[in-house]
């Protein structure tokens, strides 16, 4: 393979900050948000032009999972347009202005449009980070760096360790791109809102339509009720074999995801009582990736944990409550492993301080879907609410280490559970 050697040149030095938070979805707008109302000089970057990450322009039908109290509540108690159960409905559009508002009455200083590309290091030691935008070339130095990208892309240049996927065979959960159609008798619709969940129509079992008559490895049928009339949310995409740190394979899901769309329509017209007149009106501009790097931290959470409610004396998150939401990793609907109608757990559990500490790097947090934990815990926690708690913890964490001059694996947690309790997040 060709390579090409780049002239030596300078990098400006755009910023010196406290704390950088890379990624704004909910985990990292959790954490700037938290850092900055903590007194922490903050900038989020994120590369696309909206925050919020899957939930808005991944096109997220709802809040799924919970926690209690915490930026979570928050988040719904600002954006939700509805009382009761409605509150957890998204309306993309709502949201991003929301998140905007956080961010900036809490003074974080924002880069939309930029790609956090290098970390800058000293040794085993974070100090900044590389960005990449029509800006060109810059660097920002930070005393505490957050990756709350997802895929964990800066922590992986630092030298973080981690391993991708489930454990012995490396393969993730597949990808989907989410769309909206329009169109839909609501009265006499069916909304089926999990893999377990199915009707019986004229044409037979709903599910088992969607697996033979949907396109491979499409074939399982997920709507969900929107802020709109008549619009509906259609989680049913589905893309297999696709590692989410590679760009070809993003491309792949694309195209893969998107040439399932009209069929699905064709499906939902001919077969679903109330969608014969739907049509599209809108799809995600992300692809949702579920799974990719699993970092190796202080750390580890397991399915035990969390079958288990554990409550950590080292507690960070909180009430965390969800299943083991498993998607057929080489096909549709849920994987073998995976639990949800019947998960046997419901009261929730913590997470400790350690699994947002990677392993062998000093002044950086993980938050989001890439702390260290397996694969099946994963299956859990990965859900938005649980994320954004996540990072309002990890937030009030760097913060603490900044004005502290402190490694975060030195860092006393009483400190950040004080703190936390303070705010309303109990054990």
């Amino acid at each position: 393979m060709e390579h090409i050697t780049e002239n030596k040149r300078e990098i400006p030095v755009i910023r010196d900050v406290d704390v950088l938070v890379l990624g704004g979805g909910p985990a990292g707008i959790g954490a700037a948000v938290a850092a900055a109302r903590e007194g922490a000089v903050t900038m989020l970057v994120e590369q696309s032009g909206d925050v919020g990450g899957i939930a808005t322009a991944g096109l997220m039908s709802h809040w799924t999972g919970s926690t209690e109290g915490g930026f979570y509540e928050e988040i719904l108690s600002r954006s939700a347009e509805f009382s009761g159960e409605g509150r957890q409905t998204i309306n993309p559009e709502r949201l991003k202005t929301v998140f905007l508002r956080m961010l900036t009455e809490a003074g974080v200083s924002l880069r939309l449009y930029t790609f956090a590309s290098d970390a800058i290091m000293e040794g085993n030691v974070i100090k900044g980070a590389i960005l990449e935008s029509k800006s060109g070339r810059e660097a920002v130095l930070a005393k505490i760096v957050i990756d709350a990208t997802g895929d964990g892309d800066i922590a992986a240049k630092a030298g973080a360790p981690y391993f991708k996927g489930r454990e012995g065979d490396g393969l993730m959960q597949p990808a989907t791109i989410m769309f909206k159609v329009a169109g839909v008798d609501e009265e006499r619709g069916v909304f089926p809102g999990g893999f377990e969940e199915s009707f019986d129509l004229p044409g037979g079992d709903l599910q088992e339509l969607g697996k033979k008559h949907l396109p491979e490895p499409a074939g399982h049928v997920l709507l969900y009720k929107t802020t709109l009339p008549g619009v509906v949310t259609c989680n049913m995409t589905n893309c297999t074999g696709v590692d989410g740190t590679s760009a070809e394979d993003l491309t792949k899901a694309t195209l893969v995801c998107r040439e399932q769309m009209e069929k699905i329509v064709a499906f939902l017209r001919r077969y679903v009582p109330g969608f014969e007149n739907c049509y599209i009106i809108s799809s995600a501009s992300l692809v949702g990736i579920r799974e990719t790097r699993h970092f190796k931290g202080v750390e580890t959470i397991c399915s035990q944990d969390i079958l288990e409610a554990r409550v950590f004396d080292n507690w960070v998150v909180t009430k965390a409550c969800f299943n083991f939401d498993v998607h057929n990793l080489t096909g549709n609907g849920l994987d073998e492993t995976g639990s949800q109608k019947h998960f046997p757990q419901t009261q929730g559990y913590t997470i400790p301080y350690g699994c947002f500490v990677p392993l062998e790097i000093d002044n950086l947090y993980l938050a989001g879907r890439n702390i260290s934990g397996t694969h099946m815990a994963h299956s859990n926690y990965r859900v938005m609410p649980i994320c954004a708690n996540m990072g309002q913890a990890v937030g009030i964490a760097a913060a603490m280490c900044a004005a502290s001059e402190t490694v975060p694996r030195d860092l006393e947690v009483k400190k950040i559970q004080s703190r936390l309790m303070e705010l309303g997040v109990n054990p």
